[in-house]
């Protein structure tokens, strides 16, 4: 752009909001576009299904609570990051989150590799009040999970809607839902959701 027009552009900003918006969208379009026709990008990986009733709940519940406000479960092509948290995350794992929680910023450790990490009884004490088994965590105390316990019908309707998404739920899946949740409270669920994940992650680097 030659000097002359560079300076009409700058001081007519009705112009370069256009300009500018013009340029976010094709950058924004040459980075998804792609993802849309890469197999591993919306095929599961091996193993990888819809969230089971309970574990749908307990998302349900970590998402209502803001956990990926401070917790991503994003784990980067870095060496640091491999050895800390494991394999590096990949696009089929996430396939049936609706939203993603990949995020970027980490008060607390990255998730994406918890499950199976420490006994259900840890995670059960460390929702309720953190520093009982950190000391220097700085994570809030959610005591109200296990007060709370799980509406079966609302659980059913998430699932009737994640199958006309595309979800490969099957009625019979859907159908035994308020079964599957039945006396169990939010802190259950949300037990079971962390306890999930990762569980399909390649192994080794």
């Amino acid at each position: 752009m030659s000097e002359i027009g560079h300076a009409k552009v700058e001081k007519n900003i009705g112009l370069m909001a256009v300009l500018i918006t013009v340029a976010l969208s094709l950058g924004g379009l040459a980075e998804i576009v792609p993802l849309m026709y890469q197999a591993e990008a919306i095929k599961p990986l091996p193993g990888v299904e819809p969230y089971p009733a309970l574990e749908l709940a307990g998302r349900d519940v970590y998402v209502r609570e803001g956990c990926y406000n401070c917790h991503s479960q994003m784990i980067r092509t870095l060496r640091f990051e491999t050895e800390r948290y494991g394999h590096y995350s990949l696009a089929g794992e996430s396939v049936y989150d609706r939203p993603f929680q990949w995020g970027s910023k980490r008060t607390g450790p990255d998730l994406a590799r918890v499950g199976g990490r420490y006994s259900d009884d840890w995670h059960r004490v460390h929702l309720i009040n953190p520093r009982d088994v950190v000391p220097e965590s700085n994570m809030p105390s959610f005591p109200w999970l296990a007060q709370n316990t799980l509406d079966g019908k609302q659980v059913t309707a998430h699932m009737r809607t994640l199958q006309r998404l595309g979800d490969p739920y099957t009625d019979e899946q859907i159908a035994a839902a308020p079964a599957d949740v039945a006396g169990k409270t939010e802190l259950d669920a949300v037990v079971a959701y962390l306890q999930a994940l990762g569980k399909h992650a390649p192994r080794g680097e």
